[in-house]
């Protein structure tokens, strides 16, 4: 799920609020060592949020906004994304190992037992595989294809897009469907 955070939501849209707060329960933070202290509660009439640390030792109080300010700052850009990891290569994880000088003694890269035949043909059945279409066969006159040459260079992707009438192609919404009555 991506989140825009320059989108804003109305106290009125109960829908986009019950998103926001789908969204907010897969927190970057511990609910445990959070309190909310309403604004009925507060010695000020502001509500607050207290914060205790990881290791119990200190608390941190914020007003509600800027609790809220600081918890999604998180929340990516547009055409963004946020890669977490868990487990294994959680940053913990990763820590300890590091900490206890056993993190290099896991390869990091497998190395290639295949020929460079074997492993375009790999290549080839993979994207057929997910894709469900044949990378090596003409779209057109169906005959069987072969690499010649892979062109990796950002400027000359973008002069044969450009050449195409490829590159500047408008990504638009689906046309809204109308319900058509009897």
């Amino acid at each position: 799920m991506t989140v825009n955070r320059k989108v804003t939501r109305n106290t009125d849209d109960k829908a986009g609020l019950g998103n926001l707060a789908r969204y907010i329960i897969r927190a970057c933070f511990s609910q445990e060592r959070m309190v909310y202290v309403p604004a009925k509660k507060s010695d000020d009439g502001v509500a607050k949020v207290i914060y205790t640390s990881k290791d119990r030792k200190t608390r941190k109080v914020f007003t509600a906004l800027d609790w809220l300010a600081r918890l999604v700052t998180h929340i990516p850009s547009r055409y963004e994304h946020t890669v977490r990891y868990y487990g294994f290569f959680s940053n913990k994880s990763r820590g300890m190992r590091k900490k206890a000088d056993v993190d290099d003694t896991i390869p990091t890269i497998m190395p290639n037992e295949m020929s460079s035949n074997e492993a375009r043909q790999n290549w080839a059945r993979l994207i057929q595989k997910i894709y469900e279409v044949d990378p090596l066969v003409c779209p057109k006159c169906q005959g069987k294809m072969k690499i010649i040459s892979i062109i990796d260079d950002f400027e000359i992707i973008d002069i044969i897009l450009k050449h195409l009438n490829l590159w500047d192609i408008r990504n638009h919404d689906p046309p809204e469907i109308k319900p058509v009555y009897a």
